[in-house]
This record gives structure tokens, C-alpha cells and sequence, in this order.
């Protein structure tokens, strides 16, 4: 009999390895596979299932709405477009004067992005800025714009030429105050560097970073795709500095499991597009935006930026008094949290936990990281604590 394994490998596009698991069943914070094995899920699909496995407020929004009105193009609004829309400037802080482009993830929500900077001309035409600053081993998607974006050489090489214009920098204030002028239309960062292993970046950075952008014209756009949508402990990580960027980026926990990505802009950035400079066809379609504003619903009813923050105290405590000598620290926010290990044996780590029944991340050689979904409490970090305590000591 044809194993699922080979079924994979026969038909499916080899830009992944064969995956860990068949999953066939989800519920809270917990996934089975198709042997009936019961997993902790503490990477919640790489931070998107904000609400973790077929919660009732997101399976009654996809369940009604799509016997309702699933698609419609960008000819038409729906209900749940603009009430959205209207949500997520709320939410963000870009009040009245902010402006929402919807599309289907992130790369893409950094594609529009990529676009905006190019919009930043400085207001003349004769001498346009044409820099764009990103930060050396930052992630920001793979498609060709996000890629160029992404500070990662290995991950650009077979596909260069990318598109031109970016400059990778340092993650530290001397070099970005040595880079940064008035040729350059736009700086992009991520608050909190995860796909590098959750990397934080240096205290005053984002301060610093807001001032020089408006002292110099400069668009400054965060990449929050995982960073947002409270799972910091916070809706959105530049909270955390008390800023508002020009423009943010969001995806992965919005739609708690529903492809959405939307690219938010603050001020007077949100003058820059104009009609047919961009588009998507699914983008903001009223399936997913329901099911986003049902996300949304619950995290606020049910103080899920707080609990973010509480618990994610609670599982650093945790993961810090297991005592392993693996642990050299732990780092990050709220419920995206990166362990550095004393030695390169996270794929083994990562591998280990999966068979004591748990799900996290080797984002690196040298990091786990863990984000489990934001609905977390009790009964799973001592869960955690026991699967993770049990991976530690197989190593």
C-alpha cells in the first residue's frame, strides 16, 4: 500500500520536505494525527491560529457566510470588507486618515508595501529616492519583492536578479543613523526578528528609527505578519515603544486559519496609491473578512492581549526553571518566544518534543520557537512543561 509519505513525494511541488505529521483533526490547542496521536500545538500553524483549532466563533463566520455571500471581486464592497477595514484603524492607531489594502498574506501585504515605498518620491520627480533600507537577516516573505526585502542571501541567490533598491543594514541605531537620508524612500522592519529565532531588536530601536524617518522624509513600515495581532501581548509590537509607523503589514493571526493579509497605512502615506496602481482578486473577499472580524471579536471580548502577556510571563518562567544546560535564554514577547540553546541541536529538540506530543519550531540550529495559539492557560503550559521537560532530558 502507498504510504501517504510517497503519495506527498509523487505529487506535490518539491519546495518542502516530507512533513512531520498527517494531521487530520484539530481542537483548542491540541491537533491528532492519523495514527489518533494527540499533539500540544505550541507553534499554532507559525503564529496564525490566533484562537487555536475550530473554535466556534471562527467555524459559525465561515460556516454562515459562505451560505451567504463567499466572493464578489474588487468590483463590489461587502459588509464585512469595511467593517473590518474600520476595525484594523482602530485597532492600529491610523484613526481617520489611515487606509486598508486587503490581499491574501503576507509576502503579498509586503508587496503592496514594496510598491508604497516607490511611491515615496519625496515630492519631486527630478531627484526620486530610490533606497530602501531592510535589516541583514530579517524575513519578509518569498516572492520576489518581499524577497529582495528579506535580509537572507542564501534565500535570494538562485533567483537574483531581485528587485533593485534595497540595502541591508545592521540591526543597531549607528547603522542605521549612518545609513539613513533624504534618498531613501522607505525603512522596513520587523519589531521582533522571528523567523531568525526571535530576535529582539536593540532597546530605543524603534524610537530612534520613527525619529529619523520623520526628520527625513522616510516611510517607516513594520512588518508586524507575526508579530501582530496581539501576540505580543500587545495588538500590534510597536506598541510596546509607543509609535505609530507610516505603514504595517498583517497576516498569519488575523484570520485565525483563513488566508488574509492587509497592509495598513498611517497619515499621510495613505495618499500615495492611487486608483489601478494595485489590486487582488480574492483580496478582502467577504469569506475571509468575516471570519477575520470574527477573530478579532473574540481576542477583544475575551481579553486575549492580556492573557498573551500573562501567559507568555508564565511560560518563560517556565521554560527558565526546567534547568536544563540546553538553555542558554529565552527571548521575545508575550506568546512568540524564542529559546536559545547552548549547542546546534534544535532540529533534534524539535524532533524530540514531536514525539513526546508536542508541536514547536527549530527556527535555527541554535533556537526553538514557540507560539502557541492565544486562548493558552493552565492545563496546557503544565502540559507544555512535562513534554517539553521530557524532550530536554531525551537529548
Amino acid at each position: 500500500m502507498t504510504t501517504w509519505q510517497e503519495r506527498f513525494s509523487a505529487s506535490m511541488m518539491r519546495t518542502l520536505s516530507t512533513p512531520l505529521a498527517m494531521l487530520v483533526r484539530g481542537e483548542g490547542c491540541y491537533v491528532w494525527d492519523d495514527t489518533g496521536k494527540q499533539y500540544l500545538d505550541f507553534l499554532a500553524g507559525i503564529a496564525v491560529n490566533s484562537l487555536g483549532h475550530a473554535h466556534p466563533a471562527v467555524v459559525a463566520a465561515v460556516s454562515e457566510q459562505i451560505g451567504t455571500l463567499a466572493h464578489v471581486s474588487n468590483y463590489f464592497a461587502s459588509p464585512p470588507q469595511i467593517e473590518l477595514a474600520e476595525r484594523l484603524k482602530r485597532l492600529t492607531g491610523a484613526s481617520d486618515a489611515g487606509r486598508v489594502f486587503f490581499c491574501n498574506s503576507g509576502a503579498e501585504a509586503n508587496e503592496a508595501a514594496f510598491k508604497l515605498a516607490r511611491l515615496n518620491t519625496g515630492g519631486t520627480v527630478q531627484k526620486p529616492r530610490t533606497r530602501i533600507l531592510a535589516l541583514h537577516d530579517a524575513f519578509h516573505g518569498r516572492t520576489m519583492g518581499a524577497l529582495a526585502l528579506t535580509g537572507k542571501p542564501h534565500m535570494r541567490e538562485a533567483f537574483e536578479p531581485v528587485a533593485g533598491g534595497v540595502e541591508h543594514i545592521d540591526s543597531t541605531t549607528l547603522a542605521l543613523e549612518a545609513a539613513i537620508d533624504n534618498t531613501v524612500a522607505a525603512l522596513f522592519l520587523e519589531p521582533v526578528k522571528g523567523e531568525a529565532g526571535v530576535i529582539d531588536l536593540p532597546d530605543g530601536y524603534l524610537r530612534r528609527a520613527r525619529e529619523l524617518c520623520t526628520e527625513h522624509g522616510v516611510l517607516l513600515i513594520l512588518d508586524e505578519i507575526q508579530t501582530g495581532i496581539a501576540r505580543t501581548g500587545a495588538w500590534f509590537a510597536y506598541e510596546h515603544a509607543g509609535i505609530l509607523p507610516d505603514a504595517v503589514t498583517i497576516a498569519k493571526g488575523l484570520g485565525g486559519g483563513v488566508p488574509i493579509g492587509a497592509l495598513v497605512t498611517f497619515g499621510a502615506a495613505s495618499d500615495l496609491f492611487t486608483r489601478g496602481q494595485h489590486g487582488s482578486t480574492f483580496g478582502g473577499n467577504p469569506l475571509v473578512t468575516r471570519t477575520a472580524n470574527a477573530v478579532l471579536s473574540v481576542i477583544e471580548d475575551e481579553h486575549l492581549v492580556e492573557n498573551a502577556e500573562r501567559r507568555g510571563r508564565e511560560l518563560r518562567a517556565i521554560i527558565g526553571g526546567l534547568g536544563s544546560p540546553l538553555i542558554d535564554e529565552v527571548r521575545g514577547r508575550g506568546l512568540l518566544i524564542g529559546v536559545g540553546l547552548t549547542e546546534p541541536v534544535a532540529l533534534k529538540l524539535a524532533a524530540a518534543a514531536m514525539d513526546a506530543g508536542l508541536i514547536v519550531n527549530a527556527a535555527n540550529e541554535s533556537s526553538i520557537r514557540i507560539a502557541p495559539p492565544l486562548i493558552v492557560g493552565d492545563n496546557e503550559l503544565a502540559e507544555f512543561e512535562k513534554r517539553f521537560g521530557l524532550a530536554l532530558s531525551s537529548l
